[in-house]
């Protein structure tokens, strides 16, 4: 295996722009853990799939240029649009390390004929927590921020959709513009603390949210679009009791210049997946 056979697919695009690239490999049987590794790294993507059919199932597993992470919402999305493209429109069931999840792809074209995949994933189970006083501190002085420049209305906490991750609400974009922190630094906070990102956000709306998301336990500064992240932040609201009308529209990327979209339909249950969804473009 090499990085030739691996697609190369923009999840979450914004149109036939933006998106996160994302690395897709399909096979007969997975690769070793060490040559999944290895070629997550040379292609250099957040994140790359790896995917081959168990029985009725799909196996997937995760990989980051310096890491495994248990579960990548926009390499999931792109999987959809490979296994749509390869298998036909459908939906797919995907066995994780430590979940089973669907992802759904339907092909088609844009206003302009140019080929866009719809996509949807429903996550694993969600659940939130308050997040420490210790931890918000260290991470608020990571990005450089102060306690006042939080929204008081979404409290930090600790969040899960098939990976966890620290959401630090903030009182305005321009507060989450301005995000900025050392790669070397974020590494070890996050491992530390047993993060995969850290969701930074910005609430324009009730319904309507801009994001940043750094990945610096992966070793990636930052991504244009996070699913993972998108489910847990929509878990999150739903435990809080905002009111999202049971739906949220997520904006993620513009200050890198890789505008995404995100939209996360939520259930009224509580702890209940979240159904992810966006467009997909080959790269």
């Amino acid at each position: 295996m090499n990085a030739l056979d691996v697609q190369r697919i923009a999840a979450f695009s914004d149109g036939a722009q933006g998106g996160n690239p994302a690395g897709v490999w399909i096979g007969d049987v997975l690769p070793g853990e060490a040559e999944m590794q290895r070629v997550a790294h040379e292609i250099g993507y957040s994140e790359t799939a790896f995917a081959a059919p168990l029985g009725e199932d799909w196996r997937v597993r995760y990989f980051s240029p310096e890491s495994e992470v248990p579960f990548c919402g926009h390499a999931t999305i792109a999987l959809g649009a490979a296994l749509a493209a390869r298998q036909g429109d459908g939906v797919y069931s995907l066995r994780l390390n430590d979940a089973l999840i669907t992802v759904e792809g339907r092909r088609g074209v844009n206003a302009e004929g140019e080929a866009l995949t719809s996509a949807a994933l429903q996550s694993p189970p969600t659940r939130s927590a308050p997040a420490p006083a210790a931890l918000v501190e260290r991470a608020l002085a990571l990005f450089g921020y102060q306690t006042g420049d939080l929204d008081p209305r979404i409290p930090p906490a600790l969040a899960h959709g098939g990976a966890d991750h620290l959401v630090l609400a903030l009182r305005s974009r321009a507060l989450l513009a301005s995000m900025r922190y050392e790669l070397e630094a974020g590494r070890q906070f996050m491992r530390e603390a047993g993060l995969v990102t850290v969701v930074l956000l910005w609430a324009e709306s009730d319904t309507l949210f801009h994001t940043r998301n750094p990945f610096a336990s992966g070793g990636v500064y930052e991504d244009p679009a996070t699913g993972a992240g998108t489910a847990a932040l929509a878990g999150y609201l739903r435990d809080l009791g905002w009111p999202h009308g049971g739906a949220i529209s997520v904006v993620q990327g513009e200050d890198m210049g890789m505008r995404s979209r995100l939209h996360a339909a939520i259930g009224v249950e509580q702890g209940s997946s979240i159904r992810v969804s966006g467009t997909a473009r080959r790269l």
